[in-house]
């Protein structure tokens, strides 16, 4: 270790010596001393040595994460803990999601959030059971009072899990704001982050703007990138030439000790000596996370898998998070000098990558000429746009999109089945709320199917609907292709330990596999004798089950299961069994 902390200050001094212009105001503190965050108020959740499987405001799908993923060794079953006095403020059991999850609020203004919990401690868990038996849901969302349930800092909360939507077991953990439930990175509390090692960067690109809205046909550059240990440079080192406007992107991450890579904390761009862009995960809004893709080239990302995160922001773009931004980062040079740029990536450990490269401005520096985009209307990201034919209606709201756009739609016209169906514009421009899409409806929907009707994708994933007046309407998330179909089928039923006379001695719970074709689950319901039972599912293993009561009676009983899905078809299940 001493010889590792050497070897850290010869490469400091190098930097100082070599460059000096690395240093610079917005990386003069650590990113925890830069926020006037109270240290040292919280713990941590867990007794467990830091280890972290997901880092605070990481790039996942359609979302930055909004938290801290705490490994726990591929196990369940760890205690954790109250980071801090205050109360349990909200308890909330999710079909996918968070799972089994609780919120303690403090009085210093913040609440933290423990998600995917295997279960709760006894007392939570009897509040928690009495809601479901008075809601008769497993699924819950409740508040709760500030005398209910009062904890102090280190008391036993709940356990580890994997419920919701989790890909493994490990704990969610969040600090947000109690007043505007914004999401903080809880690694500016003070919390401690066992993490040495740089940030890697691995390539850059150059995106050719010249003015126009930047979207998968914009011609980009790229550039291979080598080094280690935090300095890297191009292959070559060769000065880019460029012409117009451009703007810069990176890939990088944050390679953890455990040897996973996750998101890094802070980019910024230098051209010369001024900064002109600086982006750093402190916060956030929910309502404003799908901006991922934004911040991001989102064609790459879904065509290639690379998140490529951009130096430069589009106008519809609502993120906080550019705290430096100089003519939205874009660069637009004329004199005959070499110009020097440098990318500073940060983690949240204070560990610090630099890429350099240098540019010039070249006339005859042009790439491929942009392939012109062509489409029925032009769409402004600051209007409400709306695209009308006697077959389809668009209604996106103002904001949803991030750039301007030149609207395409095409139609393939089918004799059978219940539409046409619709192109709306392409899924590689994302957008950051939902949009209304109505299809007209084909006689074959006829008045006894009309409740039944849904819209679907081109992956035949339901994007739910309603019948009006001749129209099926939708609220989706993404451009696609789209059409109307039915759901007349109901959820199935598998049981797995149980069938009509068994006898059950012995084993404490009842299981089933469920599962719904198309719109989903909307409702389930079991019951023993006809009183209301507790079911608990994991839509991931399709997995239902409830835990016989220890004071069920001796003999024959009768179950009973009731589910529904999101077009109201139901299937009921009945068996009976001998305690």
């Amino acid at each position: 270790m001493k010889n590792y902390w050497i070897l850290k200050l010869n490469k400091l001094l190098f930097i100082l010596i070599v460059f000096p212009f690395a240093l610079n105001p917005a990386f003069s503190l650590s990113a925890s001393q830069r926020h006037p965050y109270p240290k040292g108020v919280f713990n941590a959740p867990m007794k467990l040595p830091p280890s972290f499987s997901g880092s605070f405001g990481e790039i996942r799908g359609n979302h930055f994460h909004s938290g801290l993923d705490y490994r726990t060794n591929q196990r369940e079953g760890y205690p954790v803990y109250a980071v801090a006095d205050g109360y349990v403020s909200r308890l909330r059991v999710q079909l996918g999601g968070f799972g089994n999850a609780l919120y303690v609020t403090h009085p210093n203004g913040f609440t933290s959030v423990y998600a995917h919990l295997q279960r709760f401690s006894p007392k939570i868990s009897q509040l928690v059971s009495f809601y479901q038996r008075k809601m008769e849901s497993f699924a819950v969302d409740f508040p709760a009072s500030s005398l209910e349930i009062p904890v102090k800092k280190g008391d036993l909360i709940a356990w580890s899990g994997n419920s919701g939507s989790s890909g493994g077991p490990h704990l969610h953990y969040e600090i947000r704001d109690t007043k505007t439930e914004e999401v903080i990175n809880p690694a500016l509390f003070g919390l401690p982050v066992n993490d040495p090692i740089e940030p890697s960067i691995t390539a850059l690109y150059m995106y050719r703007l010249n003015g126009q809205p930047f979207n998968e046909d914009t011609p980009k550059q790229y550039f291979e990138v080598k080094g280690s240990d935090g300095i890297y440079h191009l292959s070559g080192s060769p000065v880019i030439n460029f012409s117009g406007d451009v703007g810069f992107g990176i890939t990088t991450f944050d390679r953890q000790a455990a040897g996973n890579k996750n998101g890094i904390y802070s980019i910024e761009l230098m051209l010369d000596s001024q900064v002109v862009f600086f982006f750093e995960n402190d916060r956030f809004s929910f309502a404003n996370t799908r901006a991922s893709n934004a911040h991001i080239d989102y064609p790459s990302y879904l065509l290639y898998g690379k998140t490529i995160q951009k130096a430069f922001v589009e106008p519809g773009n609502p993120l906080n998070n550019y705290k430096t931004l100089v003519n939205s980062g874009i660069i637009n040079l004329k004199d005959d000098s070499i110009h020097k740029l440098k990318f500073s990536v940060e983690d949240i450990a204070g560990n610090r990558s630099i890429l350099r490269f240098e540019i010039k401005y070249n006339s005859k520096a042009n790439l491929s000429n942009r392939k012109q985009s062509s489409g029925v209307k032009t769409f402004k990201y600051n209007e409400q746009n709306i695209f009308n034919t006697d077959d389809i209606k668009v209604v996106i709201p103002k904001g949803a999109l991030y750039n301007d756009m030149v609207f395409t739609y095409s139609k393939r016209v089918f004799t059978t089945g219940y539409s046409d169906y619709h192109q709306i514009h392409n899924r590689l421009t994302p957008l950051h709320t939902p949009y209304s899409v109505s299809i007209r409806a084909k006689p074959a929907l006829t008045s006894q199917l009309q409740n039944k009707s849904l819209i679907v994708n081109s992956r035949g994933s339901s994007q739910g609907g309603t019948y009006e007046n001749g129209f099926v309407r939708a609220s989706v998330s993404s451009f696609d292709t789209f059409h109307i179909t039915t759901d007349t089928v109901a959820p199935y039923v598998k049981p797995i330990n149980l069938f009509n006379g068994k006898t059950l001695k012995g084993l404490q719970k009842l299981q089933l596999k469920v599962w719904d074709n198309l719109s989903g689950i909307a409702s389930f319901k079991g019951y023993i004798d006809g009183q209301w039972v507790l079911m608990e599912y994991d839509p991931k293993s399709r997995t239902m089950w409830h835990v016989l009561d220890k004071g069920l009676s001796s003999g024959k009983h009768v179950f009973e299961l009731k589910i529904v899905d999101n077009k109201q078809n139901t299937k009921n299940y009945k068996a009976t069994f001998i305690k």
